[in-house]
């Protein structure tokens, strides 16, 4: 089964934008990864921009699908543990051997401006994901399901630059630690989960 040029470019982009970088990465070497003309990719985006967006958009969409299938596979059906759980997406993601940090948190970084497209679009991410977690404290009845959402985030954010910058792989135990301690600390009310 044969996949559509458009997917096929927007894979290749992904894979070569979060290894080489958005601003470093041409068209031509994308094109040259998919195997196609540069009138071909322009029947599929105007732009680079739009290619870069179109990688983030999948991007987003491949780890919010992730983070709920795993939090549910792992978490079963009590909101505690899919809280606990978050931190098993963190130890997957991070262990890949292909890990380079956080793809937005590169974006980001590469385009500091609030204002810019790709820094939008990793913002969105990073709300998208809080939602989930708030979601998540809610059903577990935490004291403060924002505020837990928030710090499990900065936790989640923490564990993906520390792994990358030192590749420390004590790194997760340490989010562990800290993840438990704070879902325990929010969710007293409707009980704990079993480590």
């Amino acid at each position: 089964m044969s996949i559509p040029t458009r997917q096929r470019l927007v894979e290749a982009a992904v894979r070569r934008f979060y290894r080489d970088g958005f601003r470093s990465v041409g068209i031509d070497q994308v094109l040259a990864d998919v195997g196609i003309s540069k009138t071909a990719f322009y029947k599929h985006f105007d732009s680079k921009e739009d290619l870069m967006l179109a990688a983030l958009e999948m991007q987003n969409a491949w780890l919010q699908d992730t983070f709920v299938t795993m939090i549910r596979e792992r978490g079963g059906d009590s909101p505690i543990d899919q809280l606990h759980a978050v931190l098993d997406v963190v130890d997957y993601i991070i262990a890949s051997d292909d890990f380079q940090g956080c793809i937005f948190v590169n974006a980001a970084m590469e385009f500091p401006l609030p204002h810019e497209p790709a820094h939008v679009a990793a913002a969105e991410n990073k709300k998208a994901i809080e939602e989930l977690l708030h979601t998540l404290a809610v059903e577990a009845a935490a004291d403060n399901p924002r505020e837990l959402a928030q710090e499990l985030c900065l936790i989640m954010e923490g564990t993906y630059v520390t792994r990358h910058v030192t590749g420390n792989e004590r790194t997760i135990d340490i989010a562990r630690r800290l993840a438990n301690l704070l879902i325990e600390a929010h969710c007293q009310q409707s009980g704990t989960a079993n480590d």
